[in-house]
Order: C-alpha cells, then structure tokens, then sequence
C-alpha cells in the first residue's frame, strides 16, 4: 500500500475515522480474506466490494457519485490509506464488479458480515435476557423500481408505498438495543408481490439462527390445540357421509325419473306417428296431447332432480375439501408438534423474547405459530379479522375508554377467547383523533404481562416498534438504498446486507469514538440513538486534515467544517481526543 505524505487534506473526514475502525473490527482483513474469481487488474475485486460498502456509510445516492461527486471520494488518497488500500476504483470498474459478482460470493460476504457483528449481537442479547425479555421486531419495506424498467431481474409488481408499483419488497429484523438503540439482525430481498403474511415464520427462524439461541416451545399449547382438533374429524366425518347419503338419494331419484321418462317419450313418439299417418289434428284434449303433457311433466321433474343431484355434489365436494384440510392441518400440526418436542429436548438455556410485529404480519395463523413456537406477542390484527367484535365490545362499554397518548384513547379485555383463534388473546381497541376525523384501529397480545392493566404502558410499548419504521426510513435517506445502484440480482442482494451492516456499522463506531473521545459533538454521544444522519451526511463529507503517526492518525476538522477545531488521535485499537480548544498555528506546526 502507497503511503500519503505525513500530513494532507480529506473531505471525508468521518470516512477516515471509520477507516480506523474498520481495521479494529478486523474488516478489512477479512474482505482482502474473501475468495472473489474475478481478476485483478489495478484494483482487486476485495477492494472494489469495499469501496462499495464505503459509498454506502458515505450515503451516495448514486454509484457514479464515487467519482462524479464536487468531491469524489475515489480522489481521496486520505480515505484509501485509512482503509488499508492504495487507492480507489473509478465507479465504472466498481460497477463491472458487481455486475459479476455471484450469489454464492454475496452469501460469502454475508456470512464475514454476520461474524464482525455477531459478538455486539450476542452481548446485547445477553443484556436484554438479564434485564427481562428480548424484543424484536420485523417489517417489509418496498425498494419500488420505475413501472417501465426491463432491467432488474426478479422485479415484480406489488403493494409498494400505497399505490401498486414494479420493484422488490425487503424482509427487515432488528433487534431492540440497550448499548445501540437497535441493532438490524438481518434483511432478506424477495419480489414486488411478497407480502407481510407469508413472512412471519421466516423471521422468527432467521432471529433464531442470528441470536443461535431460541425460546421454549410451547408444546403444551400445542397438544391441547392438536387434541381440540382431533376431535372435529368425526363430526367432519360424519357430515361427509350424510352428504354422500343424500347424494346418493338424489341421483336414486334423478335415475327414477329418468326411467319413467323414457317410456313416456317413446309413447309421444309412437302417438306423434299415428296422428302423422292418419293426418289427424292435434287438440287440447286428444291422446297426442295427453302424451306430450305427460313428456313434459316428466322433464320437468328431471330437471328438479338433476338440480338436487348438482347441490348435492357440491355439499359433498364441500364437506370433502374440508374433511381434507382438517386432515392436512391434523399433519402439520402433529409433525410441528414432533419438531418442537425436539427442539425442546435440545435447548437447555431458552430465551425470553418478544416479537412485535404490524398489521400485515398479523393472521390468525401466524399469530397461533409464534405462540406456540415460544415468542411473547405485541401485535395488530390482520386486515378486517376482529374489527367487528371490536367494534361491538366498545360499544357496549363506551365509558371504558382510558386517555394513553395526545390523541388517542384506549380500552382493552384480557384473556378473550375467540372462535377462530385456539388460544385466550388480549384485545386492545384503540381510536384516533386526526383533525375531524376519528380513526379505530385494533391491538392483540400474548404474553405474561398485563398489559390490560396498563393500557398507556401497551400503547407506548406496541408503538415503540417505530424504531424499525425509523431504520426504514435510515436506509432509504442516509445509507440511500431506496436508489438500486446495481442491476444484477446478486449484486442487489448484496447492496441490501451491506446497507444493513453500514447502519449497525456506524452506531458501534458512535460508542467506539464516545468511549475513547468524551469530547466528540454532542449529538454523537448518545449511544442508542446516535445523529447517524448527521455522521453520513455531514460528517463523512467534511474537509479535515490528517497527520498520519505509524497506524495512528491526528484529525482535525477544518475550520470550514461545522466541527471547526475538534481535533481526534486515532488508532486502529483506540481513540483519544486531544484537549479543546486548538489553536490553527499548533496544528499547522505540526
């Protein structure tokens, strides 16, 4: 690697302190580790993945932002040594990188990532079960594409931002943190028409292999929800065989029929000859009318018949498909059983842990697996599912309502038993006041808190999950992944594990910095709610000098900077802030 002269310039003056972490998380050794098959020709393609990663912690919206920016960060010599490279890549050579790159080489990267963070993840595991329970939360948050693009594979039209748009949907998880507010667990990219409902179960595994830890199922749940259920197969039994009785009696009946008719017909056939050879008129009470009446009556008669024969196959195709859906869920519901059964056998330390989840992840069916898969629940009901019985409750107790936020009033009943849920929920009815307009809006929860005891401790607690609305909303302004800077389908992968690693990336260097630095700007310090906008967008793309010292480096912002005469000496190990205030002929002595 080039050495920079001793003291230079940088316009990047966070990107160099980040660099410094970096290397004392050990990432940029284990990029130049990663096993990569394109060649190197002035850039290695390790180097060009990371610069990749760089532009994301830079908030770039754009690829050829690297290059084409008022001050590219591919110029900037300071930032290459800070992160162990030479120099950069032009975005033109960043961009045939990834548009090579592997699906099996993302994973590997993904996997480099997981190892640098899984530490901080299981000391804030360990933390959040000493102090109770674990609190997760899951999203899906739409990457919309332009309705014209043919360019990006796996692009499908779906629910994107309230309006149907072509792009992808992305399966977010994150974890409530006492050192760092939240740290993102994982992100999955699936198609534009994935939705919420068909996730549930996804997450709860993929927290499970993040935290390598699980709850204990709730196998006793399980076998009493199994045995209810086993005893709805004879009634359905039962119905099945009365509709294949009553099928049987109606095509007995449309065969009785039938056989009458045809006699019927072939005399009104004969009698039609007869009166056609002899000439004969047709009158109201001749036997040819007589005959033909009787060729009517029986039709219609038919016709009843085979209408009841119709009815009754369809109450027979009914009561079939649902003696068969009994009986597959009977299946399922006894393999999960099985499996529980053994994941309980091999779980001898089982976590606490609280899932919260929105609306779209909320259906009878996902709500009773995470149950019983051992997770405590803060969650809001599926689509219409409960909206009636909740709207019935609080209309016979209209004096119920309790004040829990500026605008919203809330009433609750524990432990409601419904019909179409095999397990006692606690139902939460909330409504809103926006301008003059009152809005309703439903709550459930299972767990061992009573939460109906304290309806402002469950509103604030179900709506705290906003923390992952807010690393939404982080990804798409700061890090800028709501603009795709690559097309092919690994690479687009890839953009979406290192946006979620540049988030939890910066808050553990915000704690790195206020441990070693007390004197970093105030907005930095608060270490579960760290300005990480104000790091990305300012300070990454403020002009300081900087006096390398061996691996250490001296830091001071330019005067130019909204951090005009803070000064850090850094290493890769730790970081100290030299007294303030500094005066610019110290430095320029230097």
């Amino acid at each position: 690697m080039s050495q920079p002269e001793a003291t230079c310039l940088t316009d990047h003056a966070q990107m160099v302190l980040w660099g410094q972490y970096a290397h004392a998380l050990g990432l940029i050794a284990a990029f130049e580790g990663l096993s990569l098959s394109q060649k190197a020709v002035t850039h290695s393609p390790q180097s060009k993945v990371l610069e990749f990663l760089v532009s994301i912690l830079g908030g770039l919206e754009y690829l050829k932002d690297l290059s084409w920016s008022a001050h590219p960060l591919d110029k900037d010599e300071a930032v290459a040594h800070a992160w162990g490279q030479a120099g950069w890549a032009d975005y033109s050579g960043v961009s045939r990188t990834l548009a090579q790159i592997r699906e099996e080489e993302v994973d590997q990267i993904k996997g480099v990532l997981e190892q640098i963070t899984q530490p901080f993840i299981d000391r804030e595991a360990d933390l959040a079960i000493g102090g109770g329970s674990l609190v997760l939360d899951g999203d899906l948050s739409p990457r919309p594409v332009s309705n014209t693009s043919r360019t990006y594979p796996g692009a499908e039209y779906g629910h994107m931002n309230d309006r149907i748009q072509l792009g992808f949907q992305a399966v977010l998880l994150s974890l409530r943190s006492r050192t760092y507010g939240r740290l993102g667990l994982s992100v999955a990219q699936h198609s534009g028409k994935t939705v919420s409902a068909t996730q549930a179960e996804a997450l709860a595994l993929e927290a499970e292999r993040r935290l390598q830890r699980r709850p204990r199922r709730r196998t006793e749940l399980l076998a009493q929800r199994l045995e209810g259920w086993k005893q709805t197969g004879p009634i359905l039994e039962q119905r099945r065989k009365e509709a294949q009785a009553e099928l049987g009696l109606a095509l007995t009946r449309q065969e009785t029929v039938q056989a009458q008719r045809e006699p019927a017909a072939e005399k009104l056939a004969q009698v039609q000859a007869d009166y056609a050879r002899q000439d004969r008129p047709e009158r109201p009470y001749s036997a040819l009318a007589k005959a033909r009446a009787q060729v009517e009556v029986y039709q219609r008669r038919l016709e009843r018949r085979q209408k009841e024969v119709r009815l009754a196959q369809g109450r027979l195709a009914r009561q079939a498909a649902q003696e068969a859906a009994w009986q597959a869920q009977l299946q399922k519901l006894e393999e999960r059983l099985q499996h529980f059964e053994a994941d309980n056998a091999t779980n001898p330390a089982p976590l606490q842990a609280i899932f919260r989840l929105e609306a779209g992840f909320g259906t009878a069916d996902n709500l009773a697996l995470l149950i019983e898969m051992g997770y405590d629940l803060y969650a809001k009901p599926y689509g219409s599912w409960l909206a009636g019985l909740l709207a019935q409750k609080g209309a016979e107790t209209p004096q119920a309502w309790q004040t829990v936020g500026a605008n919203a009033q809330m009433q609750a009943w524990p432990g409601v038993v419904l019909a179409d849920f095999p397990y006692p929920l606690d139902l939460g009815y909330e409504r809103f006041w926006t301008g003059q307009t009152d809005r309703h809006s439903g709550l459930v929860h299972f767990g061992a808190q009573a939460v109906c005891s304290n309806l402002p401790g469950w509103f604030q607690e179900y709506n705290a999950r906003q923390t992952i609305e807010a690393e939404n909303k982080e990804s798409k302004q700061v890090f800028e992944i709501r603009h795709l800077k690559v097309r092919a389908r690994p690479a687009l992968r890839l953009q979406e594990h290192l946006a979620l690693f540049a988030a939890n990336f910066v808050r553990l260097a915000s704690v790195w910095l206020a441990e070693q630095c007390p004197q970093v700007p105030q907005a930095w310090k608060a270490s579960t709610h760290p300005k990480v906008k104000e790091q990305v967008k300012v300070a990454a793309h403020s002009p300081a000098r900087v006096e390398w010292q061996g691996s250490d480096i001296l830091l001071r912002y330019e005067d130019r900077s909204v951090y005009a005469g803070r000064s850090f000496k850094v290493n890769q190990q730790i970081a100290i802030q030299l007294p303030l205030p500094w005066k610019i002929e110290d430095f320029s002595a230097i």
